[in-house]
């Protein structure tokens, strides 16, 4: 595979000549692709595109505009397979997940379309004779989107389908990682008809691209998914010259299961939370509170289907967990489970490289962790959970949100009074009863609170927030 800058319309190579390899994580010695590697001055001619566009695109009738979104999504039904493919070429996800990524796209795509027909403002009653009184959206200009690896179509496609149906244009900054999936979006548009500079994609490095991205006085506003230093630095710099920003920066996702719980369902939601795409999602399943009287039931459970799980070559479609994306995340993930050892976390399950190649963790499970300890507290970005055991409601809670955190949280219970204390003390954006914590429909809010957002959520209805600006127009009827 090789994979070009798409600016202004046009596929092109960077401007330093430079590219770079991505490998197989299952296969590390064989590279599956040669990308561009843009420097700072193609960030600055995707931005200057999209600026040359913003005129034309903003004025163009909201139904038209809908129909280019109609088009990409049929381009890339149509191309879905081979997507997926490459999605589990250059990341790792497992294809079946793959897949449903790929099919999740294209309904974003169609939902984005819908959304040209909704109301962009409200007619309020004036206090004045002869007036008339009303607000209306506008697009903000351009706007630059960084976009991480894990979900390299799902998570593109959320922001800049809400980004352009309300009349914005984009520069869209693809993950290192993951170039060639978040082209064939590029390419879709393309075919759909899409006029140059609406739609801008690049490829490289986040120190250098997404740098020129955030500093560069044309770009009106950045959304961000990545890491938590990353994104306040990002914050920062983009704050202090009035650009404005949304991030989404992880979390730290409890997982309760009452005594009460159906507890197959509850044990199947976990292994799914905590070891699909590895783990590699800030919606994973990083803690699990079992409650007293069922703990060892659930534990049994829980170790014998993470011992029935498939585990391996993520191209096989009955694989359940694959690989970490590289061998860096390789390497943290296993320093990671040693500091938990060190801490006195007693190691259940896993814990090792499972195979000679690939960059392969084997699922694993703790106990006996301490709240005050790394486990307890920071995002392992891999296939890692830990199990604790609590008493009553109240101490679930409390542990439960006792991270700086609050993206996800789930909880397992029969009892509806038990739902609606969580429904309203759980601290997350998110709250799943009787599911497990990762997932996310596309038409409803998408964000988390405390240490895991800043700014509107995304997806849905909300995804208006931050992608338009609200003003209010007194309009006087003119003196006879």
């Amino acid at each position: 595979m090789t994979g070009r800058l798409y600016v202004g319309g046009e596929w092109r190579e960077s401007s330093s000549s430079r590219t770079y390899e991505k490998r197989d994580p299952w296969r590390p010695s064989e590279v599956v692709g040669v990308y561009a590697a843009a420097s700072a001055a193609d960030a600055a001619d995707a931005v200057a595109a999209a600026r040359l566009a913003l005129p034309a695109w903003s004025s163009l009738p909201a139904d038209r505009r809908a129909a280019i979104f109609r088009i990409a999504a049929a381009a890339l039904d149509a191309r879905a397979e081979d997507v997926a493919r490459d999605m589990t070429a250059e990341t790792g996800k497992p294809l079946r997940e793959a897949r449903g990524e790929a099919a999740r796209a294209a309904t974003i795509l169609r939902f984005a379309a819908g959304e040209a027909w909704r109301p962009v403002g409200e007619v309020y009653e004036p206090s004045v004779p002869d007036q008339t009184l009303y607000t209306r959206r506008r697009p903000v200009g351009v706007v630059a989107l960084i976009t991480p690896w894990n979900f390299p179509a799902a998570i593109p496609v959320w922001k800049l389908a809400p980004a352009l149906v309300y009349g914005n244009t984009v520069v869209l900054k693809l993950a290192y990682e993951a170039p060639r999936t978040g082209l064939h979006l590029a390419e879709c548009f393309a075919e759909a008809g899409l006029p140059p500079g609406v739609l801008n994609v690049l490829t490289g490095s986040g120190s250098e691209v997404g740098a020129a991205l955030v500093g560069d006085p044309g770009v009106r506003a950045i959304s961000f998914t990545g890491s938590v230093p990353v994104g306040h630095g990002l914050r920062d710099e983009a704050n202090a010259r009035n650009c404005r920003v949304q991030l989404e920066l992880g979390g730290h996702n409890p997982l309760l299961v009452m005594g009460d719980a159906e507890l197959d369902r509850a044990v199947e939601a976990a292994y799914a939370g905590a070891f699909w795409s590895a783990g590699q999602k800030c919606t994973a399943t990083r803690r699990i509170l079992v409650q007293d009287a069922v703990y060892d039931e659930f534990r049994g459970r829980f170790l014998a289907r993470v011992a029935a799980g498939r585990v391996g070559d993520p191209a096989d479609p009955g694989t359940e967990v694959g690989p970490l994306v590289n061998e860096s995340a390789l390497r943290d993930v296993l320093a990671a489970i040693e500091r938990g050892r060190d801490e006195g976390g007693t190691l259940l399950t896993g814990g090792h490289r499972a195979h000679d190649d690939a960059y392969l963790i084997a699922p694993t499970v703790f106990e006996d962790v301490a709240d005050h300890t790394f486990l307890s507290c920071e995002e392992v970005f891999g296939p890692v959970t830990s199990l604790y055991r609590f008493s009553t409601l109240d101490e679930g809670l409390r542990r439960a949100n006792a991270v700086e955190f609050g993206l996800s949280a789930a909880i397992f219970t029969r009892d509806l009074r038990t739902v609606q204390r969580f429904t309203t003390e759980a601290e997350a954006g998110i709250l799943h009863v009787n599911s497990q914590t990762a997932g996310a429909d596309v038409h409803v809010p998408f964000g988390g609170i405390k240490g895991s957002g800043w700014g509107p959520h995304e997806q849905g209805r909300a995804a208006i927030e931050f992608y338009t600006e609200l003003v209010t127009v007194y309009q006087d009827a003119p003196a006879e």
